[in-house]
This record gives structure tokens, C-alpha cells and sequence, in this order.
């Protein structure tokens, strides 16, 4: 069996093909997440996986456990970093490490799938997920604190109709698991007419 670390490993390092792939256009057009272009979510994504476990905890105690100021926060302080820059730094230290390795490496596992999903999809670069990070996601984007997918799929069920993997209990949602982990981790807009079944309709209201 491929060990968490294995997949985040590979994870990252298919994100760093992506971004060798992209013109200088495309590291301008805009993503699935709201206000932030390519080279901003790489720059996230970079900067939250370089993270020391120290440094994590004083940004999260500076910005009063609010994810999104620290987001915003580091993203303010990185707006210099060229697209060159990124890929480099994307490309080297593919294991996870700090921040990157909590939660048995799921944090770089999750952090780099979910955001090769926000580059790709407005982009029209879709990719085939393997099944097993998309497993491992589903399930912790499930109980993680900071993601806050227990809070979204509260009261109801999960079914991923490619993947044999179902969760939770209540009103079901059917979908691919990668829609079911994009609504999850706060991306509904993006994925509400690929999933299917009366919990949607709650799903929306979150």
C-alpha cells in the first residue's frame, strides 16, 4: 500500500509539471478561488507548505486562528516572486516537511491536489485523479479542522460514484469524488451541477 507521504510527494511533483507547462497568460487568468490568479494560489501554496510547525502556530495565534488572514497575510508579503521563482521552488523539496508533513503529510497531500483542481479546472486542464490521494483527501478534508468539510457535510451522506467511497449519514449527494471533495473544501459553485441527489439543496445553503 502507497504510504500518505508517497502520494503528497507525487502530488506536488505533478504540480510542478503543471506549472512548467503554463504561458505567461495563464499564470494571470483568474482561479477557482475567489480574487486569486494562478501565480497567487501557487504562491499560497508554496508559502503554507515551506511553513515551519513554529511558524505555523505563531501566524495562526497572530491572526486569532482566522485561516483566511493568514492567507491573505502571507500572500501580502509575496507579490514579488516571479513565475520562474515559483516553479523552482514547487519543483524542489517535493517531500513533505513542517506544516506539509502534519497529519501524517495529508496537509501537503490535500494542499496540492485541491489547488492543482483551482489552476485547472478555469483553465480547461483537467486531469484523471488517481484514486488513492483522491481517497485519502475525501476522508481527512472530512475531519480537518482547518478545512471545515465536517461543518459543510454535516447531516448528510456522501457517495463518490467512482470510487466505492461513501461518508456521513442523511440526505445523499452523489458525484465523482473530486466534485465531492471540491464542495467539501468550499468550492459548491464550482461543482454543484456535477453532483446529484436531495442533500445538494443543503449543501448550497453552507
Amino acid at each position: 500500500m502507497i504510504s500518505v507521504r508517497t502520494l503528497a510527494r507525487k502530488e506536488r511533483q505533478e504540480f510542478a509539471d503543471l506549472l512548467d507547462g503554463l504561458s505567461p497568460q495563464q499564470w494571470q487568468a483568474p482561479t477557482l478561488c475567489a480574487d486569486w490568479n494562478v501565480r497567487d494560489v501557487v504562491a499560497h501554496t508554496i508559502a503554507y507548505l515551506g511553513q515551519t510547525r513554529l511558524e505555523l502556530t505563531a501566524a495562526m495565534l497572530a491572526a486569532g486562528g482566522q485561516v483566511g488572514r493568514i492567507n491573505d497575510r502571507a500572500l501580502r508579503t509575496d507579490t514579488e516572486s516571479r513565475p520562474d521563482e515559483l516553479r523552482v521552488t514547487m519543483r524542489a523539496g517535493t517531500d513533505p516537511s513542517g506544516a506539509g508533513a502534519l497529519y501524517g503529510c495529508r496537509v501537503a497531500l490535500i494542499e496540492c491536489l485541491i489547488h492543482q483542481q483551482d489552476i485547472r479546472r478555469p483553465l480547461g486542464l483537467p486531469r484523471a485523479i488517481p484514486a488513492g490521494p483522491l481517497r485519502a483527501s475525501l476522508a481527512f478534508a472530512r475531519i480537518s479542522p482547518v478545512i471545515g468539510g465536517a461543518r459543510r457535510t454535516r447531516g448528510l451522506r456522501l457517495i463518490a460514484t467512482d470510487l466505492g467511497w461513501s461518508a456521513g449519514r442523511g440526505p445523499e449527494i452523489h458525484g465523482r469524488g473530486e466534485a465531492l471533495l471540491l464542495a467539501m473544501t468550499g468550492r459548491v459553485a464550482a461543482v454543484a451541477a456535477e453532483l446529484h441527489g436531495p442533500g445538494v439543496a443543503h449543501l448550497g445553503k453552507r
